[in-house]
């Protein structure tokens, strides 16, 4: 990751703290992608305020203010998303409680007090009765692979299973005499959930 390169067009004062920063993110063994996204965060807040606010903020990031941080997120939310702004806010306020807490470069971190953003709940479509009758019928047959596909299917719609819990069903999971599978998810053996989801033989 080229830091110079990322904060180009910041003042020494963003530049050297964001220099920091990552080296105390490395000390911690954060992963660089992890890395990256904080501080990418923190550089568009410095370019923002450059570009729109000016003054004592635009040359040092402790004259960061409350309303710089709340600009910067709704113009997060203007033209990203408000998932993005969500995920920006976050990192901020990690970046300001380190200048607050470590740095003492602070009194107060500018992102306290300010609202996280709240994205809209995404509905996931569900398959339509329709479809799912079409998909079975282009699994009709006797062999092995038709009823194995028809198996499947009906599992995912009359229980509301995840891929990863269907794929790693084995036949020992299920309870015959309740009519439920009980599966078990997680790879390891001491931190296993179990949940029991029904099962309906109806046609």
């Amino acid at each position: 990751m080229d830091l110079e390169r990322l904060s180009a067009g910041l003042s020494e004062s963003w530049r050297c703290l964001i220099r920091d920063w990552d080296r105390c993110l490395r000390s911690t063994g954060r992963p660089e992608t992890t890395r990256y996204n904080y501080l990418l965060a923190v550089v568009q807040l410095g370019k923002y305020v450059v570009a729109n606010s000016g003054g004592y903020a635009a040359q040092d990031p402790a004259a960061v203010s409350r309303a710089d941080v709340e600009s910067f997120q709704a113009w997060m939310i203007e033209t990203r998303s408000a998932s993005t702004a969500l995920n920006k806010h976050k990192f901020l306020q990690q970046f300001f409680h380190w200048l607050a807490e470590d740095e003492q470069a602070v009194e107060r971190s500018p992102v306290d007090g300010v609202r996280p953003p709240q994205p809209p709940t995404k509905l996931i479509p569900v398959i339509s009765t329709d479809d799912t009758t079409r998909l079975l019928e282009s699994c009709k047959g006797s062999g092995f692979m038709n009823l194995r596909d028809q198996a499947m299917i009906r599992l995912y719609c009359n229980t509301g299973a995840r891929l990863s819990e269907v794929a790693n069903l084995r036949i020992d999971d299920i309870d015959w005499t309740t009519d439920s599978p009980s599966e078990a998810l997680g790879c390891a053996p001491l931190n296993q959930i179990q949940r029991s989801l029904n099962l309906s033989f109806k046609q």
